[in-house]
C-alpha cells in the first residue's frame, strides 16, 4: 500500500535536545523550509501550552526560522475555526508538543483542523511531534499500559489516534521508561501492525514513500508480529502474563532505517 502523501512525517520519542546540536529539530526546521519555513506549534497536549509554545519558539528561532504561531487549540468549537483551519493550511511544518495524547484526538477528531492537518501532509508539509505529540501519529496509540513490568494480558489502553501513519503502533521515552512489555502486547493484539518504540532523543522520520530512516542519540525498536505463531491474548484470565511465539524484533540506531511496506530493515551508511 503506497502513500499518496507528499510529506514527511517526524516521530520522536521525547526529551529531545533543545539546547546543544538540536539534530532532530533541525531536520524538521530544514525540511520544513528554513528560513522560509510557516511552523505552527500546536499545545493542545499540554498544560503548560504558554511555556511549552514558547520554549520551541524560541529553539526554532534560533534555528533561523521567522514565521512561528502557536495554536493552543483547547475546544472542539476552536478546532472548527476558520482562522486556525487557514493557519494549518498555510503551514509548511507543524510540531505537536507532548503532554497528554488524549486530549490531541478528543479535542482535534473529526474537526476541520482535523481535516486541515491531513490535507496539508498529503500535499508536502511536514508534520512532528514528539512524546504525546508522537503517539498520536498512527491510527492506533496508546494511550497507557504498565512501565517496566512484564508484558500482561489486558494491561493496554489504546484509542484511535489521528492517522498520518497507517499501520504501526508508536511508544515513545521507549528504553528509558522500559515499554517493550506494552508494545509487545500491542503487536499480540494487533499481529497485522507494527510496533514502533522510539526512545528519547531520537526520531524516525518518515519519507512519503513509507520508509522511515532513524535520527539522533539513541534507538527504535521495531515489533513484526506477522509471523505469530500462537499468543495467549485474550480477556480471559486477563492478569496473565503474555505469551507470544516467533515474534520478529529489530533494534536500529542512526544509520539505519526501515521500509514499512516490506518490513525489511535498510543500512543506509
Amino acid at each position: 500500500m503506497s502513500s499518496t502523501n507528499k510529506g514527511n512525517l517526524i516521530i520522536i520519542g521525547g526529551a529531545e535536545d533543545k539546547n546543544g546540536d538540536c539534530s532532530i529539530l533541525k531536520t524538521f526546521a530544514k525540511l520544513s523550509g528554513e528560513a522560509a519555513a510557516r511552523l505552527t506549534i500546536i499545545t493542545t497536549a499540554t498544560e503548560h501550552p504558554f511555556e511549552s509554545g514558547n520554549q520551541y519558539k524560541t529553539v526554532f528561532s534560533k534555528l533561523g526560522t521567522s514565521e512561528i504561531n502557536i495554536m493552543d487549540i483547547n475546544s472542539r468549537d476552536e478546532a472548527d475555526m476558520e482562522k486556525n483551519v487557514k493557519m494549518i493550511s498555510g503551514s509548511t511544518g507543524i510540531f505537536f508538543t507532548g503532554g497528554d495524547q488524549l486530549r490531541i484526538t478528543s479535542i482535534l477528531g473529526g474537526t476541520k483542523v482535523y481535516a486541515a492537518l491531513h490535507e496539508a501532509y498529503a500535499a508536502g508539509a511536514v508534520i512532528a511531534g514528539t512524546s504525546a505529540g508522537a503517539s498520536v501519529m498512527s491510527r492506533t496509540m496508546i494511550v497507557d499500559g504498565i512501565d517496566n513490568d512484564p508484558a500482561r494480558k489486558c494491561t493496554l489502553k489504546m484509542a484511535p489516534g489521528l492517522g498520518l501513519l497507517e499501520l504501526a503502533l508508536i511508544d515513545q521515552h521507549f528504553h528509558q521508561r522500559g515499554r517493550i512489555g506494552r508494545l509487545l502486547c500491542g503487536v499480540a493484539e494487533n499481529p497485522s501492525i507494527l510496533g514502533i518504540g522510539i526512545d528519547e532523543d531520537t526520531a524516525i522520520r518518515v519519507y512519503p514513500d513509507l520508509h522511515f530512516e532513524v535520527l539522533g542519540s539513541n534507538s527504535v525498536t521495531v515489533v513484526d508480529g506477522s509471523h505469530i505463531k500462537s499468543s495467549n491474548v485474550s480477556e480471559l484470565k486477563p492478569d496473565e502474563n503474555l505469551a507470544i511465539a516467533n515474534i520478529t524484533l529489530h533494534v536500529l540506531p542512526s544509520g539505519y532505517g526501515f521500509d514499512l511496506e516490506n518490513r525489511e530493515v535498510i543500512r543506509l551508511h
